[in-house]
């Protein structure tokens, strides 16, 4: 296949992917039990390899969640006239 990674550039271990992401193995953990983040676990020593790419997609799940919060922050404290450019504005930029 064309592109295909090797399995050392496409999965980490849990550790690895807690460095990058600011927590500790039992918050990847988490995240991997409740599938918000994809792994296999190696039959050998029973360790989670994590897939960065689900990490990648997570990582922007969050950031667009954070934008749509801070649109819908924005527009709950936005005025009559802010929005429609007419009267007093409470809050100029």
């Amino acid at each position: 296949m064309p592109g295909a990674q090797s399995p050392r550039d496409r999965f980490a271990d849990v550790e690895s992917v807690a460095r990058m992401l600011g927590i500790d193995g039992a918050g990847v953990r988490a995240l991997l039990a409740e599938g918000h983040i994809r792994g296999v676990r190696i039959a050998s020593d029973h360790a989670w390899r994590v897939d960065l790419v689900s990490v990648e997609d997570y990582l922007d799940d969050q950031a667009e969640n954070e934008r749509r919060v801070a649109l819908w922050q924005q527009s709950q404290t936005a005025s009559f006239p802010e929005l429609w450019g007419r009267g007093n504005v409470r809050h100029p930029d």
